[in-house]
């Protein structure tokens, strides 16, 4: 295995996405947000723009989030959809990440439907590194989804691919380019 995919998946098989309990407990102002949220999901989007003011406000506009509080502050309820939203919108349309948080968060409350996002995300992540690494076990199993889970997991199953296969080309890419 190329060495330096080896790295990367044991970089990402150890990816903690903040749980509700660990999300800022105060009112950020909009550019803290966003050096925020870089860092916590920077390592697995590799774009140069992963969360701008525009996309914040357009999230705004469209109900995907709530309006910030007085002073054009955002608190951890905004964390929580702008952490999962800039994943899933990797591998989902926005009107479907919209329906989808929505769903999830009507179903279990916004903290423990984004703490359910999270630990599936990881969970998938795991099951991918596991797949283009032998050294990394994946001790899950494959169980049958609830139903009301499906859409989540597979979105999140989705992600953790995308994820691997945009690595993998981006390396490949870089060795063509070594070899000319």
């Amino acid at each position: 295995m190329n060495k330096e995919l080896e790295l990367w998946s044991e970089q990402i098989n150890a990816v903690h996405l903040p749980r509700w309990e660990e999300l800022p407990d105060m009112d950020l102002y909009k550019d803290q947000v966003i050096t925020l949220i870089e860092k916590y999901v920077g390592n697995l989007i590799e774009e140069d723009k992963i969360l701008t003011p525009s996309m914040i406000n357009n999230y705004v506009k469209w109900k995907m989030i709530p309006a910030p509080n007085r002073k054009k502050q955002y608190n951890r309820v905004h964390f929580g959809y702008l952490i999962a939203i800039t994943i899933l919108k990797q591998v989902m349309t926005i009107q479907e990440v919209k329906d989808g948080i929505l769903f999830q968060a009507n179903l279990t409350g916004t903290h423990r439907a984004y703490n359910f996002f999270c630990e599936e995300q990881e969970h998938a992540l795991k099951q991918a590194m596991a797949m283009i690494n032998p050294s990394l076990k994946d001790d899950t199993r494959i169980t049958v989804i609830q139903e009301d889970e499906i859409a989540l997991k597979m979105a999140a199953l989705a992600f953790a691919n995308k994820t691997v296969a945009s690595k993998k080309v981006k390396l490949q890419q870089e060795s063509l380019k070594g070899e000319v």
